[in-house]
């Protein structure tokens, strides 16, 4: 059987699974002193590489280019940058117990990332939603969050005592830096970038195994494991399911009770109910240096695999409803062809490879 297909077959994203065997490799094989320092600074360089790629992949006129649609971006923004916040602190004055210091960290940082770029966009193309809506709004979510996120990780996290002032210092030179750089780089490489969208993929994913890998092998060396229960894993599992569900459902509901069509709202759905671990494992790292980092990155990474398994169920979905719709029904034919048509159209310049 090909590997393609094994790996099809697997009840967890192969991505995944590689970010699960770096945290093994850490457990197990943790690298401590002279090595740790020529760890971080390579990680340091990766990531720096990682912003750079995706400022040169990210294309400003594509978030522009769907400015008119302007209410579906302000739901998806407010999705993204309101809601998902909104959630988690009120989750975290109603039970703090619930979790540790560290995985209430995580999940507040995990409530103020950007959506994805890719996923969002394949989903919404699977579900037969608006895909042109889909990638302006994910690519704006990118862009305003290399801004947006930082800032209100420093407002949230310091109000928590988890964050220092300096994150913010470090997050400007060492990922908004080379994002500009990238961004400014887009007139002589963007179309290189473009052409070789696989192997940027794959230097994406390696910076971000990086990541993981320094951060739990810091972790291991201060005793995380001693730290987490499985009653602990457990809460955070049920806690992040909620978190997910109470967004899928906000913005379905929502995105109807404000008169979206129903191509509209599945862009709603997909691309608000995302977080990018590409820009939050990294962010965590520089942001929360010193801390527990291994930790707090947990939810996110419990999270992201959540998501991918929930929305391909719900995309497919939405893409039976969208077929079976009778004419005469709450959507149709006549929105569903157009639907299928911006589903059907290639992918324009800017397309991040997030995972």
């Amino acid at each position: 059987m090909p590997r393609k297909t094994l790996l099809s077959r697997l009840p967890i994203d192969p991505y995944i699974a590689a970010i699960i065997a770096m945290v093994c490799l850490a457990s197990l094989l943790p690298v401590h002193g002279t090595g740790a320092l020529v760890a971080g600074h390579f990680t340091t360089a990766a990531i720096a590489l990682l912003f750079f790629l995706h400022g040169a992949r990210l294309a400003p006129q594509a978030a522009l280019a769907g400015a008119r649609h302007w209410r579906l971006h302000a739901v998806v923004l407010g999705s993204t940058f309101l809601l998902f916040p909104a959630l988690v602190l009120s989750a975290r004055t109603l039970a703090p117990h619930l979790l540790t210091a560290p995985l209430w960290t995580g999940l507040i940082l995990l409530s103020v990332l950007p959506s994805t770029v890719q996923s969002s966009i394949a989903f919404t193309s699977i579900a037969r939603g608006n895909v042109p809506a889909a990638l302006c709004a994910a690519t704006a979510s990118n862009l305003i969050g290399m801004l947006l996120t930082p800032l209100l990780a420093g407002l949230l996290l310091s109000a928590q005592g988890g964050f220092s002032i300096k994150g913010i210092g470090d997050i400007l030179l060492q990922l908004m830096l080379p994002f500009a750089a990238g961004q400014l780089s887009r007139p002589l490489i963007g179309d290189w970038a473009q052409r070789n969208k696989q192997l940027l993929g794959m230097v994406d994913r390696g910076s971000i195994l990086l990541v993981v890998y320094t951060a739990f092998s810091e972790g291991v060396t201060q005793g995380i494991w001693h730290q987490l229960g499985l009653g602990d894993l457990g809460r955070l599992l049920a806690i992040d399911a909620a978190l997910l569900a109470a967004v899928l459902a906000i913005t379905t509901y929502g995105s109807r009770l404000l008169g979206f069509s129903r191509a509209d709202e599945v862009t709603i759905v997909f691309c608000g109910s995302k977080k990018s671990l590409a820009s939050g494992l990294p962010m965590a790292s520089v942001l929360l240096a010193g801390q527990s980092v291994g930790l707090i990155v947990l939810p996110l990474m419990l999270f992201h695999q959540i998501q991918l398994m929930v929305c391909a169920w719900l995309a497919k979905r939405y893409g039976h409803v969208a077929i079976e719709a009778p004419t005469g029904g709450m959507v149709g034919a006549a929105r569903y062809s157009t639907a299928v048509s911006h589903s059907s159209r290639p992918s324009q310049p800017g397309l991040a490879q997030n995972p």
